[in-house]
């Protein structure tokens, strides 16, 4: 199974919000509110978009990349942990 199927209510709800917190944007730029709340609002978007592609990346890595059914090595899982970390830390 997918980790985007077995995760998949987790993954909208991560969307929702997102849509939710653009939505605010568009209300605000519309209502010309204080660019400062936008910019916020703006980068709160931007964490949120980032921590649903990790969120994706690190699924994609730990079912794909790493199969399961092959049993990875203690080196392979290792490599595969680092490899996630250091995404999120990009990603932040």
């Amino acid at each position: 199974m997918s980790h985007t199927i077995r995760d998949q209510k987790k993954l909208l709800d991560r969307v929702r919000r997102i849509r939710g917190q653009l939505a605010s944007v568009e209300r605000d730029l519309e209502q010309e509110k204080d660019c400062y709340k936008i910019l916020q609002t703006v980068a709160a978007c931007r964490g949120a978009i980032n921590g649903l592609m990790a969120a994706i990346i690190e699924g994609h890595i730990e079912l794909h990349v790493l199969d399961p059914k092959q049993k990875p090595t203690k080196a392979q899982q290792e490599a595969a942990h680092e490899l996630i970390e250091v995404v999120k830390s990009y990603l932040k």
